[in-house]
């Protein structure tokens, strides 16, 4: 089992959703950066569930910074940031052990892990685990607010209900990272979250679209082919579960573009070459080219759901049927936001040491 992302930077992620703890490893950061665990735990708490639209467990994610920090400052040391888990409820899964849960990892985990692996709560595979990666992003993404690069995610769609997106050159990202439900239109976070509790009331879940700005970055990270910008960038989030599609720029947009508007003429802008559109979401070549980078992400409905599903025994087996109980999210797509904003500046990181050395993070202007 592999569980480390990146070449430079690289984040491992342990634990399981009932275990004792979960945690990270943060490994090849530059000595020097400072680390504000307020920033950390603000970054954990807008992941975290809240009312009617999230689960009922409800983790306080007080973490604990075991090794690679000193004074306030990263060592150069591999960084380990342990969570316990203290809300759990694993008789939950008592009767689930065999029942394979549609839309879950239960049936690939049985077949490849032979019956060793933890179910309680999807073990290793739940997105429990994305707790720590927020918290190992947001030790990246404060390390790039330094460096003038910022990161931003709204909810672009729920349940069909649709906020405007961003502006592809100049995105709008002032304060929305101080938001649990990040919206452009304020005004349709009421319907959104009606649609979500319409949800919950069925015993039924939704799904919905994130779309990220990451701008102030640099002309020329990435490589042309395998690890390109875009590349890597999907390859992370896709790890992130119930993400099940990405598009950069103008996305399957391209599929109604002559190449006369799809291409984003170049300019000089203010001093700098610029270009005067953004359908290709500020990468070419695999390459940024130093406009904003844009990104959507589909999020697919939660797979635990109350209503009566068809499933199989699988230490028979032979088929069953599945009414899930215990507490479960209507909606992730909101709390989803803080592992993007994550997983992205991660990423980022990743991609500024291959250009300039692992040291740059930690480097004055």
């Amino acid at each position: 089992m592999r569980n480390t992302f990146g070449s430079n930077v690289a984040v491992t992620l342990f634990g399981e959703s009932h275990g004792e703890a979960i945690g990270c490893v943060l490994d090849g950061l530059a000595p020097g950066i400072k680390i504000d665990e307020n920033y950390i735990a603000e970054k954990l708490a807008l992941r975290r569930p809240a009312g009617a639209i999230s689960t009922a467990r409800r983790e306080k994610d007080e973490f604990k910074i075991l090794s690679g920090v000193f004074g306030g400052f990263t060592t150069g040391a591999p960084l380990c940031i342990a969570i316990p888990n203290a809300d759990v409820k694993s008789s939950d899964y008592d009767e689930l052990k065999n029942l394979a849960r549609p839309g879950h990892a239960d049936l690939t985990a049985q077949i490849k892990y032979g019956g060793f692996q933890d179910y309680r709560g999807g073990g290793h595979f739940s997105g429990r685990l994305t707790a720590p990666l927020v918290a190992a992003g947001a030790v990246c993404r404060a390390a790039l607010e330094v460096k003038g690069i910022k990161i931003a995610t709204h909810i672009s769609a729920v349940a069909g209900i649709k906020d405007r997106r961003f502006d592809p050159l100049c995105p709008e990202t002032q304060g929305l990272d101080k938001l649990y439900f990040p919206l452009l239109d304020r005004e349709k976070e009421q319907e959104m979250r009606s649609a979500i509790e319409s949800a919950a009331n069925d015993g039924d879940s939704v799904g919905g679209e994130l779309e990220t700005a990451v701008t102030g970055l640099p002309t020329g990270l990435g490589e042309p082919w395998f690890d390109s910008a875009e590349s890597l960038l999907s390859h992370a989030l896709f790890s992130v579960p119930a993400v099940k599609g990405i598009e950069f720029g103008a996305g399957f947009g391209f599929e109604t573009m002559r190449g006369s508007e799809a291409n984003d003429a170049i300019c000089v802008k203010d001093g700098k070459i610029s270009t005067l559109t953004n359908n290709n979401g500020g990468i070419n070549g695999g390459i940024t080219n130093s406009m904003p980078i844009i990104f959507r992400l589909a999020v697919k409905p939660t797979p635990s759901i109350a209503k009566a599903q068809q499933t199989v025994d699988m230490s028979v087996p032979e088929n069953a049927s599945l009414e899930l109980k215990g507490r479960h999210d209507p909606c992730i797509v909101h709390r989803a936001r803080a592992v993007a904003d994550a997983v992205t500046a991660i990423v980022i990181c990743d991609l500024l040491a291959a250009r300039y050395g692992t040291d740059y993070l930690a480097k004055e202007e």
